[in-house]
């Protein structure tokens, strides 16, 4: 190992993010069959970048329309970009959904839609079913993003309170052609999960988004309440095949995952194996509260560090997915930092485990920090400073924490997600 172990997990982290960068990932996918006009539209983390990857690779003519958050803007010629925000959405946001559901549904057969879609497009296209205002939309996000819901149940639920969401943006653009470009942010790679599914087929029901609800006693402004139950009672009325969705059958859709958390994983795995470090992939999509995934990865990293099972160090595990954090304290959170605060509480400073947890975004929750280190003096170096790291993970401070003892991750925008990137680093002399 030629790397200082926080220089080398670092230069895991950023090989992840490399890996998923829209200009090497989006121009292998572009089309060269259009017969009409080329519109791309997208939303997302990433979008703005992948939208300026298409225009430096595509050579014939195309017009489009993107959203991405706040900051993240790419300069394009032909493409406009707007931005929005992001966990919580806010009228530009509300402002860019309709505009993009206008422009696609004046296309043409000839015509073909491509749709960049990454992480955070549920969000950046907040457009609410007939009823639901803006405001709904929003009380309703940040119920799920403190309830302890995954991704995948969330986004359930933004499905069916939207006009825009599960297929429905693909609907609209009919009978245009529509390639969907996806860099996937969601365990599974589910494309109706990545950003909720604008363009293509939902899977779920109402009766899914429903039980979600229930099971988390998420409380439901009034007319979004409403517009769940007359989509229930629609359903019941018509029986057992009441509930299908939206269906698009006839709409012409093309869909490509072009970076994937998989994928980065690999490209971390690349570099250890450049290091002379073996690295074994945990899992892509590794879900569950993240303090919890924390005291396991703890439980596995003291089992290498006392009986060499079920691997010998030196080793690097690596592992995606995305966590989730149940508020219950008033700190900063985010997933990625209480994942880490919580494996660094557990081990009680191993001499020689170090550990990196960010997510490929550059944004861990809200705050503009993608994550962080720790190591064997993390939790003495914090009792030096006077701070409790039980105290910081029970108050859902992780990036309080980290930050007071400097080992917070920095990237700003990254233009791209991956999800959450986890590697941990197991020598063998301590250093």
């Amino acid at each position: 190992m030629t790397k200082a172990p926080k220089e080398l997990l670092r230069s895991l982290f950023d090989a992840a993010v490399a890996s998923a960068q829209p200009a090497v990932c989006v121009p292998p996918f572009l089309p060269n069959d259009v017969k009409g006009k080329l519109v791309v539209i997208g939303a997302g983390k990433a979008s703005a970048a992948m939208a300026r990857a298409v225009e430096d690779a595509y050579e014939g003519e195309l017009e489009g329309l993107v959203v991405t958050r706040y900051g993240y803007g790419v300069p394009c010629d032909k493409i406009e970009i707007l931005e929005a925000a992001h966990p919580v959405p806010d009228e530009a946001g509300l402002e860019a959904s309709r505009r993009m559901m206008d422009y696609v549904s004046k296309l043409g057969a000839d015509d073909t839609v491509l749709c960049l879609i990454s992480g955070g497009g549920s969000a950046l296209l907040p457009l609410p079913a007939p009823g639901i205002s803006l405001e709904d939309k929003q009380a309703v996000n940040k119920e799920l993003l403190a309830c302890g819901a995954t991704i995948n149940e969330m986004n359930c639920v933004r499905r069916n309170l939207s006009q825009i969401k599960g297929g429905r943006l693909a609907a609209a653009a009919h009978p245009a052609r529509i390639i969907n470009l996806l860099i996937s942010d969601v365990p599974g790679d589910d494309p109706v999960n990545i950003a909720s599914g604008p363009t293509v087929q939902d899977t779920t029901t109402v009766y899914d988004a429903l039980a979600i609800i229930e099971r988390y006693g998420i409380a439901l402004p009034e007319a979004a309440k409403a517009h769940l139950d007359r989509m229930k009672e629609e359903a019941d009325a018509k029986g057992p095949s009441g509930a299908a969705p939206l269906s698009l059958e006839g709409v012409s859709i093309e869909t490509h995952i072009v970076a994937s958390p998989q994928r980065a994983l690999e490209a971390a795995a690349d570099v250890c194996a450049q290091e002379g470090i073996p690295a074994y992939i945990l899992g892509d999509s590794i879900e569950g509260e993240a303090s919890d995934v924390g005291v396991v990865f703890a439980g596995l990293s003291k089992q290498i560090v006392s009986h060499s099972q079920p691997f010998k160090a030196p080793c690097v595990l690596l592992s995606g997915g995305e966590a989730t954090v149940t508020l219950k304290g008033k700190g900063r959170g985010g997933r990625n930092v209480e994942f880490l605060l919580s494996y660094a509480v557990t081990m009680g400073g191993a001499k020689n485990v170090y550990a990196l947890a960010g997510d490929t975004d550059g944004v861990d929750g809200v705050e503009e920090i993608a994550g962080a280190i720790c190591d064997p003096t993390t939790i003495e170096r914090a009792w030096e400073k006077g701070i409790s790291p039980s105290a910081s993970l029970a108050n859902n401070d992780g990036h309080g924490f980290f930050e007071a003892l400097g080992d917070s991750v920095i990237t700003g925008p990254t233009m791209t997600n991956v999800n959450d990137f986890r590697a941990i680093l197991i020598t063998e002399d301590g250093r």
